[in-house]
């Protein structure tokens, strides 16, 4: 348990105190995200207030991922593992992806960013790279990081061939980072909803690892690999976003851009797929899959009949149109992510007493 306390106090202190100093470099050299303005055809919440804060936050989430995981080896002598470094690469792999995007936003003005095809393509890589190197480095008892079993709470019995599994895992992680991507447009939504989700992650992998199979060989243990370092992962991840979170509410002093949310939902999705639960990842991240329905259902519903459902999509800039305020909106948005995180740990451990 010392790596889990280890990682996410470090991860939290390197952004909550590493920000300041990320945001004082990018107000010094002028690096502000360009901010879409309504025209006579198109238009957009008032947010000429957010001009001039610097974006590609994202930076520090990821230095604090990285680090706080890292000492949490050193400071306890234990190497890293397979699982770990998987969930490490693709965090900072889909990181570069949202970096490039924040370089177009901050530093060409370009609002619009990478274009979609562009950032699909180097998702598709990073997300195909991670579902092949995941069924291999067998451990000991022949488990490997993922598997190719459709997952619930276990895995189920649908195994999936190689070329479906590969599938699978692509729009896993493709979905989870669109979907952070979406919710990240009001003053800490997404960073505050992702803590949530990883913070309950790091519930799941801790009592994954008390019911370790390799090591009690009880009638509901879990055959998943390396439990102690995904917990370890999920609580470097939960502790960066909360240190990001002070400075990322309303009003907020930085904007974590793709970097950070691109980086998010992969970790998100690793976490998933790592700890087997994949199909339980719509609790997990149910803000993120109500902010991506609003979105195809405002699409679908436009071109079938020519009529929006919301006066904006994705749903929190319904609110704000509307006339809500955006620290209303936030916490309120918060409360629904946050019953969805209890209802998944609640799902999670009834099937446990259930069958146990």
């Amino acid at each position: 348990m010392r790596l889990v306390i280890i990682s996410g106090g470090v991860s939290l202190l390197v952004t909550l105190f590493g920000t300041p100093l990320l945001i004082r470099f990018l107000n010094r050299h002028g690096y502000s995200q360009a901010i879409r303005v309504s025209t006579g055809d198109e238009h957009y919440p008032a947010h000429e207030g957010k001009r001039g804060t610097p974006s590609m936050g994202g930076l520090a989430i990821l230095v604090g991922i990285l680090v706080g995981y890292l000492v949490a080896h050193v400071a306890t002598l234990r190497d890293p593992t397979v699982s770990g470094l998987l969930g490490l690469g693709l965090i900072v792999g889909l990181g570069l992806v949202g970096l490039a995007d924040d370089y177009l936003k901050v530093f060409k003005q370009r609002s619009t960013g990478v274009r979609a095809r562009t950032k699909l393509i180097g998702q598709t890589v990073l997300a195909m790279s991670f579902a092949w190197l995941a069924v291999h480095f067998p451990n000991a008892t022949l488990h490997t990081p993922a598997s190719r079993g459709v997952s619930t709470i276990r895995d189920t019995a649908i195994v999936l061939p190689v070329l479906g599994f590969m599938v699978w895992i692509w729009f896993l992680v493709t979905s989870s980072t669109n979907a952070v991507n979406l919710t990240d447009g009001l003053d800490g939504l997404a960073v505050g909803a992702a803590a949530m989700t990883f913070a309950a992650y790091t519930g799941i992998a801790t009592w994954q690892f008390g019911h370790d199979c390799a090591y009690r060989h009880l009638v509901q243990c879990y055959w998943v690999r390396d439990p102690l370092d995904l917990a370890v992962l999920a609580a470097g991840c939960a502790g960066a976003c909360f240190g990001f979170l002070w400075w990322n509410t309303s009003p907020a002093r930085i904007f974590m851009g793709d970097t950070g949310s691109l980086a998010l939902g992969g970790g998100i999705a690793a976490l998933a797929v790592m700890t087997r639960t994949e199909l339980l990842l719509p609790l997990l991240g149910g803000l993120f899959v109500i902010t991506t329905l609003s979105v195809i259902g405002q699409v679908l519903s436009f071109k079938l009949t020519g009529r929006r459902i919301f006066r904006m999509a994705p749903l929190h800039h319904h609110f704000e149109m509307l006339g809500w305020p955006e620290v209303l909106i936030v916490v309120r948005f918060w409360v629904i992510q946050g019953l969805f995180c209890v209802a998944a740990l609640a799902a999670f451990y009834a099937e446990w007493v259930r069958n146990g």
